[in-house]
């Protein structure tokens, strides 16, 4: 069979120890004279630094919710309007990203925020400039063109090229004020991005490459950033982790473990992170086959089953959720029929109905 497939990734990324201070830089590339900061409530202070030191950012919006609203998305697309922004910096984790690339897609034409959420109508032709900042080493978002969004319980994921930041600064002092749980929560977010872009349908050589390092690089340095946060070398590698997996899955798109996460984020509150590596080690059991026992020699282990029992181990270490019976009354019919129905789903390589999905998630009793 013919080798055929397009690579496309528009974001120009600086990365390194210290690269905040390149935003000034950024933003003249740019040539946004006037910002809207958009970051996480515990970087509040850091963002008002920023603003004394930089007088390109106009205005800072830290009302970021952990579940980011669309009223928040909007409350910030209004900010930027009055302010006259040119430009968004989302400075902080996925949420906060999240809420920057979506409020950067409506400012402009003022666009109803629930139109576009619902799909309704198309989200406007004119956006403001989004540069990406993340503070966890997890999520990907400064690479993607995803925004993860709820109005009430009714969340959304919305992959749309409106939402693909211009640049990203990947700071890897950022995350050294990161917890622990945070760490691990975030840096297993990563390992799942890199292993179902690796295992998705959609895969590709490119993401494939990209993919088998970002492994790696979370297996050799996880343990170390979560046990150290102070140790920069870790969390250098993180971060660089966090950025390859975000273009593992960027194209391919993820499978079955972030399927599963957004029933048990949902209905059972479990973060992001935590909810993805719920069922990973139970999916790299299922989906194991030639390829993916390639990737398992080529970032040093013997085979799939070892990767299985150190993300079992690396969960247990973070005193992640490992067992249903964890999660309060569960209603597994419910859970595996939301499971099933989710649109990631279909990229999985195993295909997994109710029945395999009562099957994985009964032996996590």
């Amino acid at each position: 069979m013919a080798l055929e497939f397009v690579y496309s990734q528009p974001v120009k990324i600086w990365f390194g120890t210290g690269r905040l201070a390149a935003l000034p830089e950024v933003l003249r590339d740019l040539g946004a004279a006037r910002c809207l900061l958009v970051c996480d409530p515990f970087l509040r202070e850091r963002a008002e630094g920023l603003r004394r030191e930089i007088p390109e950012i106009a205005a800072i919006f830290s009302e970021v919710e952990e579940n980011p609203q669309l009223s928040g998305v909007e409350a910030a697309a209004a900010l930027a309007r009055e302010c006259g922004a040119e430009a968004v910096v989302g400075m902080g984790g996925g949420s906060t990203l999240d809420t920057a690339k979506f409020a950067a897609a409506i400012a402009p034409e003022g666009a109803e925020a629930l139109a576009c959420f619902r799909g309704e109508r198309p989200f406007p032709a004119t956006r403001l400039s989004v540069i990406a900042v993340p503070s966890t080493a997890g999520t990907g978002s400064e690479v993607t063109q995803v925004s993860v969004v709820s109005r009430g319980k009714e969340k959304k994921t919305i992959n749309n090229p409106v939402f693909m930041p211009r640049a990203a600064i990947v700071d890897p002092c950022l995350s050294a004020s990161v917890p622990p749980r945070t760490t691990m929560n975030t840096g297993l977010d990563a390992l799942a991005h890199a292993l179902e872009g690796y295992w998705s349908r959609n895969h590709q050589p490119i993401s494939d490459l990209t993919a088998i390092e970002a492994v790696r690089l979370v297996l050799a340095n996880l343990e170390t950033a979560y046990r150290d946060g102070g140790n920069m070398e870790a969390r250098t590698n993180m971060a660089l982790a966090a950025l390859l997996g975000g273009l593992s899955f960027a194209l391919p798109k993820t499978a079955a473990s972030h399927a599963c996460s957004y029933p048990l984020s949902e209905d059972y509150h479990l973060p992001h992170g935590e909810a993805c590596a719920f069922t990973l080690d139970s999916l790299v059991r299922i989906n194991a086959d030639e390829r993916l026992e390639y990737l398992c020699r080529a970032v040093g282990l013997r085979d799939s089953a070892e990767l299985a029992e150190r993300i079992r181990y690396l969960k247990r270490l973070g005193g992640l959720r490992t067992r249903l019976s964890e999660l309060g009354e569960v209603d597994v019919d419910k859970l595996c029929r939301d499971c099933a129905a989710h649109p990631l789903m279909n990229n999985n390589p195993v295909r997994l109905d109710e029945a395999a999905l009562r099957a994985m998630f009964e032996a996590l009793a």
